[in-house]
């Protein structure tokens, strides 16, 4: 249950940066429809509270500058992500040079 409040927590907080995000495009200026298509494609708490920051600290004036912004943060994002990836399968794979296969008839001696 504990887990369930803290899902639907963090769907709240995503929602909040969503509507957060699209208001402060609309109030550049822009569409709302454009303001959630840049939320919808970010997706994540961490890349709209950027995408928030970039826009008050930069004030872009084209739409094409908020995309390609939104663009590199996407980029960011899923450079990370392979890369924990990659960090992930090295660890199995390290875990495996140093401990060997173990078979389930090795388990039963």
């Amino acid at each position: 249950t504990e887990e369930v409040i803290l899902m639907e927590e963090k769907e709240r907080t995503r929602a909040e940066l969503h509507s957060e995000l699209v208001q402060t495009i609309v109030n550049m200026g822009y569409p709302a429809e454009f303001g959630d298509a840049i939320a919808k494609q970010l997706g994540t708490e961490n890349t709209m509270q950027r995408m928030i920051g970039y826009l008050h600290r930069m004030q872009p004036q084209s739409a094409e500058e908020i995309a390609d912004e939104m663009i590199a943060i996407c980029d960011d994002r899923d450079r990370w992500r392979k890369k924990k990836e990659a960090e992930f399968y090295n660890q199995k794979y390290n875990e495996l040079i140093r401990n060997g296969l173990e078979s389930e008839d090795d388990d039963n001696d």
